[in-house]
């Protein structure tokens, strides 16, 4: 039996070898896309994880600054590392790689000599850092010593940048005492101590994770102009004690930094849940702070929204294929028709031929299966247990031949080209049925909602369910138009229109009709969805920098970051700028009822100047799609409040208290009133997530003491320089320090230039992408090609049939080119029906979808936008051009092969 199976095998080896390939190919889905997910989403958290901040994968434990009465506290403080870390969640122990304990006190005033010099006004800290003698190299002196002298002032060393931007060095003699604005309860008991600078150090790699903390060790801290520097020196352990049992505060920190390497990517919501679970459970007296969490779970909100929207894409890639596998069945059984009716008449029972179809699937299938598979763990990354689902689909692949043997007629006398007009009941039950249950499948599932990253059942069926009932509404629709074709092409004069038609209305496309639709549906469904998020994208960076360039000092908001005025003129002169206009952003100022600063009880809000028509100009210069609310353009300086946009919470808040015509607001110093004059639910340049902000329109200002300045600069031009720009942004914020009465040190300048096609290229870069770009790509590419080997089936599996009625039409007189123009119009209804019911699936799946997708995630929190694209509907016509050439060329090549004249002499069934 075995060898008669091989011979039969080898006899029908072109079916066999397309079901084997078939097998070959999903298999290899299944066990290799899961590898390539996770590896993309495993290059995509390192790359992620990589380019924050270090200090970003922290998880420090510290205590508040505290009186303690006992001495040896550093020491016994240091115990307690790895004690806390044993204390971590399981998820996170094991991914702890770098771990640190210090002990510092609270920063106190020194004075000197070499302070005085410069007139400097410095609060220094001490901190016990262990390991600091391994990791950093001495430049000058010693370190502070280890025991403690009496008699011998506190030794302390420094950085050796800290303590140049400081005048001190190696010898300087400091005085440190209490701060004369105390900051903590309870003052030192002693009130004052001598100190010693002993020695410089110079880390050796200054990223490393030791030298981070607030106030970090390598930097100097300029809060504002009026406060003083803040430095943190060295000190031994004994020192430290010394200060403490003086009563001077201190404070304990335990850092515990997770390796970039450590995390597996398959259980990032384990970690995410062992993070909520360490601080649910921190140790009394501790705080725990770490911002890992924030990091990780908007790459897992990524990874989710990307999961899901693979999880649709799957579903139609895979569906297509099942369709091409049944396809390839019922091909291959036609095929063997006579020979299973020849079995019947000689004795065999029902099921013989699905028994002997059943061995030869053994012999080919399970064998393509272990193939596709193993070609599938080649694939970079990490495997996901999918093992039973490739059991499953071997299991009905196999069977898809003898159960196509069992549904396929055997009697050859049967026309099977007919498409029947009025479909029989039970036919009719089935797809009415159908159609409700995609629409019923819709509507859960919008009501419902999911959770995402999560294999939905409902998710991965109602996409599939939709394209086949649509396919079925498109194939009862189908022979209507074809009918009133073919009667007007009866009148016309000529055979091939009339032919051509009539044999279209007659074909049974059904089958092929879905699976097509399920393929192009699925490729027109992932360039919608991408198109929508790239035009998402851009308008996510238009709100961010709405101009080619923005120029700040840092983010908006904090006061110290300013511009001379005159720095716009600067900017404006650059090459290549057309356009140049200043903002001014304030955050949480507080709403007040009166100029005097009554408090309005109406909340806080951020504030945001904007020079109407520059702002106008700006925008329009760069092709920025972001119309300036008019009463911002027209505002004009005169008596009464000024016109303001707020958000509806704002506004709200301004009518709830009662104020009737206005409200007051702080901008630099200065009151200015503002009355609502519109509302809007956000505005370019502020945070899409803040809900309450006021915009108040600059050229409108009135005339006060002082001039409000600039906080950053929007730019358009081309081929814009950002050295340049970060250039003028430099001089322009040191000639504003320079510019008051009284001049203090130069504080730290660092103005950033941001391009709003860098924050577009941001957005589309990083993070999940790989694995959203990856999920486009793929399934545009397999819908289209699986979609044109649907239309390959369908025209082979008419092939034999047609090909007789070619080359009956050829000896009574059918010309070449009539013959190509016969096939021609045979099989564009087909064609143009599927690509066109499939494009519409596609289109419209994204519109039903978007709200339950979280694509937001990939946007920046803008809301993603479906809509139709122009540039779809020639997509469309330009596919449904290729797969009919396709199909011709199928045709022409099979009739080649089979050779018209010897189809007419063999007869149908053969």
């Amino acid at each position: 039996m075995t060898a008669t199976a091989v011979r039969r095998v080898r006899a029908y080896g072109g079916q066999f070898l397309l079901l084997a390939v078939l097998t070959l190919v999903v298999m290899l889905l299944i066990s290799g896309v899961p590898r390539l997910v996770n590896r993309f989403t495993e290059q995509g958290l390192r790359g992620q994880l990589a380019s924050e901040l270090a200090a970003r994968r922290d998880m420090s434990y510290t205590t508040g600054f505290m009186n303690l009465p006992a001495t040896s506290v550093a020491s016994t403080n240091q115990a307690r590392l790895p004690v806390l870390e044993s204390q971590l969640p399981a998820q996170l122990r094991g991914l702890v790689d770098e771990r640190w304990y210090s002990a510092e006190t609270s920063p106190g005033r020194v004075t000197g000599p070499d302070l005085a010099a410069r007139y400097l006004k410095v609060d220094l800290g001490f901190r016990v850092v262990p390991g600091v003698r391994d990791a950093a190299a001495l430049i000058e002196g010693g370190w502070p010593n280890e025991t403690y002298i009496p008699g011998r002032p506190t030794e302390v060393a420094l950085d050796v940048d800290v303590a140049r931007k400081l005048n001190l060095r190696r010898g300087s003699v400091l005085r440190l005492r209490w701060s004369d604005a105390p900051r903590r309860p309870r003052q030192p008991a002693g009130t004052s101590f001598d100190l010693v600078v002993v020695g410089l150090f110079r880390p050796h790699d200054p990223t490393d994770g030791m030298w981070d903390g607030l106030p970090q060790l390598l930097q100097v801290t300029d809060p504002d102009t009026r406060s003083p520097f803040v430095a943190i020196g060295v000190t031994g352990p004994a020192a430290l004690d010394k200060l403490v049992a003086a009563g001077w505060p201190v404070q304990f920190g335990w850092r515990y930094r997770l390796g970039v390497d450590q995390i597996d990517v398959r259980y990032l919501d384990q970690v995410i849940g062992g993070l909520d679970e360490a601080q649910r459970g921190v140790p009394a007296g501790l705080t725990l702070t770490t911002g890992v969490d924030g990091a990780l779970r908007a790459f897992a909100a990524q990874v989710n929204a990307a999961r899901t929207l693979l999880a649709v894409i799957g579903s139609g890639v895979l569906a297509t294929l099942a369709g091409l596998i049944g396809m390839a069945a019922m091909l291959a059984v036609r095929r063997r028709r006579s020979e299973f009716a020849l079995l019947r008449a000689r004795g065999g029972a029902a099921t013989a031929g699905a028994t002997r179809t059943l061995a030869e699937s053994l012999l080919v299938v399970p064998a393509a299966a272990v193939f596709g598979w193993w070609l599938g763990t080649l694939f970079p990354g990490a495997p996901d247990p999918v093992a039973s689902y490739g059991v499953v689909v071997t299991v009905v692949v196999t069977l898809a031949l003898p159960v196509a043997t069992l549904a396929v007629p055997v009697d050859g006398a049967a026309r099977r080209d007919l498409a029947r007009m009025r479909p029989s009941a039970r036919r009719l039950t089935v797809e009415v049925s159908l159609v409700l249950l995609a629409v019923l499948g819709v509507v859960l599932l919008r009501r419902r909602g999911l959770i995402l990253g999560k294999v939905d059942p409902l998710l991965v069926s109602v996409p599939v369910l939709f394209a086949v009932a649509a396919a079925v509404l498109a194939l009862r629709v189908y022979p209507w138009p074809l009918l009133v074709v073919s009667r007007l092409a009866a009148r016309m004069r000529g055979s091939v229109a009339f032919l051509g038609t009539a044999r279209a209305g007659r074909s049974a496309v059904a089958a092929p009709l879905v699976v097509v639709v399920l393929a192009i549906g699925t490729a027109v469904f992932c360039a919608v969805v991408a198109g929508g998020v790239g035009a998402s994208r851009d308008r996510a960076a238009e709100f961010a920098v709405p101009a080619d360039a923005v120029i700040r000092g840092g983010p908006f908001a904090p006061e110290k970051e300013r511009f001379a005025p005159d720095t716009v003129d600067a900017v404006g002169g650059l090459p290549g700028v057309r356009a140049v206009t200043a903002v001014l952003a304030e955050s949480e100022q507080q709403l007040a009822a009166d100029e005097f600063g009554t408090d309005l009880r109406a909340g806080q809000a951020a504030v945001l100047l904007v020079d109407g028509p520059g702002l106008a100009a700006v925008t329009e210069e760069s092709q920025a799609n972001l119309p300036v609310p008019a009463v911002l353009g027209s505002a004009q300086a005169g008596p009464g409040p000024l016109p303001a946009i707020v958000s509806p919470a704002v506004a709200a808040d301004l009518a709830r208290v009662g104020v009737g015509r206005s409200a007051f607001v702080l901008v630099q110093g200065e009151r200015y009133e503002f009355r609502v004059a519109g509302t809007v639910d956000n505005f370019p340049m502020l945070p899409a997530n803040d809900g309450r902000f006021v915009i108040l329109p600059w050229q409108a200002l009135p005339q006060r003491n002082t001039t409000p300045v600039p906080t950053g600069l929007l730019v358009a031009g081309d081929g814009l320089d950002p050295k340049a720009l970060r250039k003028v942004g430099d001089e322009g914020q040191r000639r504003f320090q320079h510019s008051g009465a009284v001049k203090g040190p130069d504080r730290p300048i660092g103005t950033l230039v941001e391009t709003r096609a860098g924050v577009r290229r941001g957005l589309g870069e990083g993070g999940a992408n790989g694995i959203l770009g990856f999920g486009f790509l793929g399934g545009a590419a397999g819908g289209i090609a699986f979609g044109l080997l649907a239309i390959a089936f369908t025209v082979l599996a008419g092939a034999r049939a047609r090909g007789q009625v070619l080359s009956r039409l050829r000896t009574l007189g059918l010309s070449r080119r009539q013959w190509r123009g016969l096939l021609l119009v045979e099989l564009t209804p087909l064609v143009a029906v599927s690509v066109l019911t499939g494009a519409v699936v596609g289109a419209v799946l994204p519109l039903l979808l978007n709200p339950v997708l979280g694509l937001s995630a990939f946007t920046g929190g803008t809301p993603v936008r479906v809509a139709f694209e122009p540039g779809l509907v020639a997509a469309v016509v330009a596919l449904g051009a290729i797969a009919l050439g396709f199909a011709i060329v199928v045709e022409a090549l099979n009739n080649r092969r089979l050779r018209l004249g010897e189809v007419l002499r063999l007869g149908e069934e053969n």
